[in-house]
């Protein structure tokens, strides 16, 4: 297997470089958007790869922002050639149409994470994303976020709002367990409509599960008994602690409630 292999306006590349103009609005702007997906059972059309609300995303965002549309027969076909070499898969779409698909692996320490949570800390309200309801090439704050809070030993961000309430971390949605149901913060609050958040959802009032989606704010965190993050590649991965300016809140990474989460991803 090669990491120098991706997809760019139509051909399969081997090689790691990308040659764009050096007026290239997605070079000098961060003009693109982009979905990150987990191919599961080695397709596309597995039902936890969500391969078409992945496509949903990018279409949503072309269409607000009124770029032009991809060639979507080729993206797939793309995706198709790139999965053969990695499970996970970056599709970016630039303002004028073209498409770059990258792979990469899952995180060697994934497993770990899963099983025993991670550390988490609270940055600044100004390193929240802009354009929080679109995934887009302008993805400075949260990599600055990240950045930072690794000199706390943490291995994610929290972003926050003016107000302080927790928002999502730096590549996923939040998850709480507390009275007997989950919390989410809303999309209404700035956060990204997560693949994985949205059909989590769905999954689990199905399950006659009660999911409120409500801010975060200092005191319910302090209440949670339980969180972790979710996204299209690490799946749920629980948060044991969370440093903030104030001092260390201490969750349960092993809390039974992540039965339930867990349970979307063996279907």
């Amino acid at each position: 297997m090669t990491n120098k292999i991706f997809w760019y306006n139509g051909k399969l590349i081997e090689s790691q470089t990308l040659e764009l103009d050096i007026y290239d609005p997605g070079l000098l702007y961060g003009a693109t958007v982009f979905t990150t997906l987990r191919v599961y059972g080695n397709s596309l059309d597995s039902s936890l790869t969500h391969w078409l609300s992945h496509c949903d995303r990018l279409k949503f965002s072309l269409q607000t922002f009124g770029w032009q549309q991809p060639d979507w027969n080729r993206i797939r076909h793309g995706a198709e050639l790139i999965l053969a070499h990695f499970p996970v898969l970056r599709i970016t779409v630039f303002h004028d149409g073209r498409e770059w698909i990258t792979g990469r692996l899952l995180p060697p320490d994934l497993t770990e994470k899963q099983k025993h949570g991670l550390k988490c800390a609270v940055v600044e309200p100004e390193l929240a994303r802009s354009l929080p309801s679109h995934k887009t090439g302008n993805y400075l704050s949260a990599w600055l976020a990240k950045l930072k809070v690794q000199a706390l030993n943490a291995q994610e961000a929290i972003l926050v709002d003016a107000a302080g309430n927790w928002l999502e971390t730096s590549t996923g949605n939040l998850w709480g367990w507390w009275d007997g149901c989950w919390w989410t913060p809303p999309l209404a609050g700035g956060i990204l409509p997560g693949v994985v958040r949205e059909q989590l959802i769905k999954w689990l009032r199905l399950q006659q599960l009660i999911v409120r989606e409500e801010p975060w704010t200092a005191e319910l965190v302090k209440n949670l008994e339980a969180i972790a993050y979710t996204n299209s590649v690490v799946e749920i991965i629980p948060i044991h602690t969370v440093e903030q300016p104030t001092g260390s809140l201490q969750y349960n990474p092993y809390h039974p409630s992540f039965l339930e989460l867990r349970g979307f991803f063996l279907l």
